[in-house]
């Protein structure tokens, strides 16, 4: 179930927000439940972790959408934030709480069917996803968002992460299959790179947590089309 938080001074206008997202969940065949309130400060005090989106209307009387953004994003940095607005000049204060998108009044069906089928993929592409590896005295299971690259070192596979790097057995391929439908990507024959941590490139190299990691000359083209197809699916 999706929880989506509408944040509208204008009773009416909070109203017909519930039936277009409620028309959206029947249509996408989404199960969301729609909490609604009457000002920002009513959201943030006692703000707890449990919406999904959150649309909040930017003029409002009492504290205004981009000062309550401020507030619940230094508390959950995860929600997805949405503004109403009726200017579109809100949209570039909104990338300071990393707002997803705006919408401007007055709201189409289509507007916001749209608006919401891009921040539900979102949040879907952020759910967490696990891959177990054998370690010495065990197993462990990883984060897949966590790792930053995979390093062939012969017979054994160097998985560099958040956490720290794990040694396990196996071959580059092997692992690259088992990933093979997440953003991971080979720069050349001995590194496997999680696209999401590619903090540049420079003088032939992907960047990442300090380190270069040298693009093969044959694997160029095809990591740079990569890299510019995983931007391009979550800005």
């Amino acid at each position: 179930m999706i929880h989506i938080a509408i944040v509208e001074d204008e009773v009416d206008y909070a109203v017909m927000l519930e039936e277009l997202i409620q028309r959206y969940a029947q249509e996408s065949e989404q199960t969301i439940r729609v909490s609604r309130f009457a000002d920002g400060d009513e959201i943030v005090e006692g703000y707890t972790h449990k919406y999904d989106i959150i649309l909040l209307d930017v003029e409002m009387k009492y504290m205004d959408g981009m000062t309550a953004a401020e507030e619940i994003r230094r508390q959950d940095p995860e929600v997805t934030l949405m503004f109403i607005t009726n200017t579109p000049q809100y949209a570039v204060r909104g990338y300071a709480v990393d707002a997803v998108d705006y919408i401007l009044k007055p709201v189409s069906y289509f507007a916001l069917s749209q608006r919401l089928g891009r921040a539900i993929a979102r949040m879907q592409k952020r759910q967490k996803r696990y891959i177990a590896i054998s370690v010495r005295g065990g197993v462990v299971k990883l984060d897949v968002d966590s790792i930053h690259y995979i390093e062939s070192q012969g017979h054994n596979l160097l998985f560099h992460t958040e956490s720290g790097e794990y040694v396990t057995s196996g071959t580059m391929k092997e692992v690259e299959e088992r990933l093979d439908d997440a953003h991971f990507f080979r720069c050349n024959k001995g590194y496997l790179v999680n696209l999401e941590h590619v903090d540049g490139i420079q003088d032939g190299c992907a960047l990442i947590k300090g380190r270069a990691l040298l693009i093969s000359r044959g694997r160029k083209n095809d990591f740079m089309q990569a890299l510019t197809n995983y931007m391009g699916e979550v800005i």
